[in-house]
């Protein structure tokens, strides 16, 4: 399995001729990620994690299906055909590749922003994407997390507890499209120091082997 980390959330999967992409959202260049994809998986309906006229543009080339919450239905405009509804818990097969989906909702920003459905996927039972939510699967031995290591409603000390609860063998940053060079530098160093997993922050277009 070849993994390819686009910026911010976007992780696009080959495997065995298939093509999965997981949240092509509008920090990430979502065209050159759908490129060629057979499925695609969505956490949540928030723009930098489903750019829907990249979506849709693509979808008028090549079909294909789209897991994600219900919810998205009411976001997706005329890509909500391809709309496949996924619940926490339910395992499927996305471009020839198991899934498992966890959680259910978005973390929370702040009390008065309505709290979203969010879903996190487990990829051939070794790769785990959380989307925004710091949900633990208990069920499973996570070999690589993506873990979301800046966003509004995330908090490092939380991040670092959830890095070490699901304690894979190594975590890769995800969602650090906000994040300037005095950022990266300051948590790159603090994760590779807490988290207890070999952490690695990869530039967006990076392949690696899952």
């Amino acid at each position: 399995m070849r993994l390819t980390k686009y910026a911010h959330s976007c992780l696009r999967v080959e495997h065995d001729g298939g093509v999965l992409v997981v949240d092509p959202g509008m920090f990430s260049d979502p065209a050159v990620a759908l490129d060629g994809a057979d499925a695609v998986l969505i956490t949540h309906e928030h723009p930098d994690h489903v750019d829907v006229e990249a979506v849709n543009r693509q979808l008028a080339r090549r079909p294909f299906v789209i897991h994600a919450p219900a919810a998205l239905a009411g976001t997706l405009g005329d890509a909500a055909e391809a709309l496949h509804p996924v619940a926490p818990g339910e395992s499927f097969t996305a471009a020839g590749i198991p899934v498992r989906a966890y959680g259910g909702r978005h973390a929370v920003i702040h009390p008065d922003i309505p709290v979203v459905e969010n879903l996190g996927y487990l990829i051939d039972e070794v790769v785990y994407h959380p989307g925004d939510a710091l949900y633990v699967p208990d069920d499973v031995s996570v070999d690589t997390l993506f873990a979301p290591i800046h966003a509004p409603w995330s908090k490092f000390s939380e991040v670092v507890d959830f890095i070490r609860a699901v304690a894979p063998r190594r975590v890769f940053a995800l969602h650090d499209a906000l994040l300037n060079a005095n950022g990266y530098a300051v948590l790159d160093r603090q994760y590779t120091a807490l988290s207890g997993s070999t952490y690695q922050r990869l530039e967006p277009g990076s392949r690696i082997d899952g």
